[in-house]
């Protein structure tokens, strides 16, 4: 994942490297399709060739960035198609995420890439095929960025409360999406309360389970006069999921949708770059709500946490030190 328009503090905050950056992404060397024109079995091959409407491919090109998945861009006489496979995990991980494109694309505000299919690979694994969008080497207007995204958590509501349709996952950890009609339920279950799990499971880590779940426990007046509606968030939303087309539009990739608080699209800001002229735009659109400067660390601790979980020590200090933060607030 490279970053595109907006830049981490630091090297050590780039997460998710399974990720693909495709702005900054070039093709490594191009695939022969006569490897592939001779295989049996091929939906990859299949679709693109009908559904698809093309009736030659004639190059594949791997694109670098990601350790998990494989990203390739299929060049054809009816267009692009950017192809992820993965030849361990079912499509189940792609369905959500084609889940998600689907519904950030319905929302007719930013552009995301639109996907065509997803399935299982003969061999084993699964793959994606979706819009392949020629990325501008322009940066982010950070304004526009604002509005579009402020559009989207507008326009994108739900009246089956806070969660998704299915399970997906925030980089590799499973994220659980089942349905709460209150949100602090929501968040304290399935977000804050299952990363505390995972570090007690995984490192044995007593001490910030229990002072988690102090705080989990006793941050209901963090949310004192806030009317929180249901908005469809993008979820992962760093600089390495943020780009621009060549129009200069932004576009945004690789979700982790559910439909949430809107603040808690800022949960990733600590590695998004995001500046004044982003708020001052988004805000224009959804008003800032009372409290919001208190409740910002509560939302980039469910990310610190995830980080903690996949990368190790690391962030177990950034985590730790907003719990202890929150705690001393609330006198919990």
């Amino acid at each position: 994942m490279g970053h595109v328009g907006v830049v981490s503090s630091s090297p050590s905050s780039l997460p998710f490297s399974r990720r693909f950056s495709l702005a900054t992404a070039r093709p490594r060397r191009a695939i022969s399709f006569s490897i592939l024109a001779g295989m049996n079995d091929d939906p990859i091959r299949e679709w693109i060739l009908t559904e698809g409407k093309a009736t030659q491919i004639t190059r594949i090109s791997p694109i670098g960035g990601g350790c998990i998945n494989h990203a390739s861009r299929y060049d054809t006489d009816s267009g692009s198609f950017f192809v992820k496979t993965n030849s361990a995990i079912g499509p189940s991980m792609f369905e959500g995420e084609a889940l998600g494109l689907s519904a950030m694309h319905a929302t007719k505000s930013i552009r995301v890439p639109k996907p065509y299919k997803v399935g299982h690979l003969p061999t084993g694994g699964s793959y994606i095929i979706m819009e392949f969008i020629e990325f501008g080497s322009s940066r982010t207007d950070q304004s526009v960025l604002g509005r579009k995204l402020s559009e989207m958590h507008k326009a994108g509501k739900s009246d089956k409360g806070f969660g998704f349709d299915v399970d997906n996952t925030i980089g590799s950890t499973p994220q659980i999406n089942t349905w709460s009609k209150d949100w602090i339920e929501f968040f304290a279950e399935h977000r804050l309360g299952y990363q505390l799990k995972l570090a007690l499971g995984q490192y044995g880590d007593s001490s910030i389970y229990e002072k988690g779940q102090r705080l989990v426990k006793n941050m209901q007046p963090l949310f004192d006069g806030v009317a929180i509606e249901p908005c469809l968030l993008h979820g992962d939303l760093w600089s390495g999921n943020i780009s621009c087309d060549k129009n200069g539009d932004p576009v945004i990739l690789d979700p982790a949708c559910y439909y949430g608080h809107s603040e808690a699209e800022f949960g990733m800001s600590w590695c998004a770059g995001f500046g004044g002229s982003f708020y001052n735009s988004y805000f224009e659109v959804m008003p800032k709500q009372p409290g919001f400067e208190k409740r910002r660390d509560l939302y980039m601790l469910y990310h610190y946490l995830n980080h903690y979980n996949l990368f190790g020590s690391g962030y177990r200090s950034s985590a730790m030190s907003i719990i202890d933060d929150y705690l001393r607030m609330l006198k919990a």
